[in-house]
């Protein structure tokens, strides 16, 4: 039989089948509700699940927020439009009446990238820059989740004291600088407005404006590893999600890497996974438990 995997984001929801032999099939993807009515999150669930549950006898789910003892809440709450401690587990487990297995969606990615590669690392980071910055840490071979699902939460280290207010309560975190939400929020003038995606277009087309907001998320992003690399020391940082797998983003992280000490350099590479990593991820790792 197949795992139903499923992608909650700040964004989107994906859903697919992933058979024993590793085939990925029925791949769908709708909107993730823009409201705070866990009503309108359980309706989401229920018609991305129904056309698929029947094919499957487990479900695994990658989530944005923290997953603790099955209940889903948001260090950010404006990532998962208000939400907070959804029963998520429970709902899953009740729509389905499938066995259930949860992790947040930046630690599922991670397990699937050093699964990818794990006959030649066994420490590793992956970093999300997205709606929101997410991250996690694999240390000899062992995902790090922490005992309340927080661990890997790299998005809300602190870049800059004086930064911008995060969704979080925080100062200056990265994920308030570097993410696809804040680039939005820097934009001026004739980028007033304009989403991430539409940033990036107009960088390619030489806008000064828009190289400012995207170096500075790169440089932070940056900054970000070198710290994982000091903290870690991990054979390699891996970057995904829609801003880090966007066309020259990679580039610039690599280039800002290249001015930071030698001892603190490690390899950047992109996500073998893509956009479904976490879908990835989430059905490798419930395998496994």
């Amino acid at each position: 039989m197949n795992t139903l995997a499923i992608d909650i984001g700040g964004t989107k929801i994906s859903a697919a089948l992933i058979s024993r032999d590793n085939q990925l099939t029925q791949h769908r993807q709708i909107a993730t509700p823009a409201s705070p009515s866990p009503t309108q999150l359980y309706e989401a669930l229920v018609s991305i699940i129904t056309p698929l549950k029947n094919h499957a006898d487990s479900v695994a789910v990658a989530s944005t927020g923290i997953i603790c003892n099955g209940i889903l809440t948001a260090l950010n709450p404006d990532n998962l439009g208000g939400l907070n401690d959804f029963p998520l587990m429970e709902t899953l487990s009740t729509l389905t009446g499938s066995p259930c297995w949860l992790l947040n969606d930046a630690q599922a990615a991670t397990w699937a990238e050093y699964y990818h590669r794990r006959d030649t690392i066994s420490d590793m980071a992956f970093i999300t820059v997205s709606t929101g910055v997410g991250g996690g840490i694999v240390q000899q071979g062992q995902l790090l989740i922490g005992k309340r699902g927080l661990a890997g939460h790299l998005g809300h280290t602190l870049a800059d004291p004086r930064g911008p207010r995060c969704g979080c309560g925080r100062y200056g975190c990265v994920e308030a600088i570097a993410s696809g939400r804040a680039m939005a929020s820097q934009a001026e003038g004739e980028l007033a407005g304009k989403d991430a995606k539409a940033i990036f277009s107009a960088f390619h087309q030489g806008n000064l404006q828009a190289t400012t907001i995207i170096k500075r998320s790169a440089n932070t992003i940056a900054n970000l590893i070198t710290n994982i690399k000091a903290t870690t020391d991990a054979d390699c940082v891996v970057l995904g999600g829609s801003v880090g797998l966007a066309n020259g983003y990679l580039e610039l992280v690599q280039v800002a890497m290249a001015q930071q000490p030698l001892a603190l350099q490690v390899p950047i590479v992109s996500a073998h996974y893509h956009h479904d990593a976490g879908l990835w991820g989430a059905a490798l790792w419930s395998r496994e438990q």
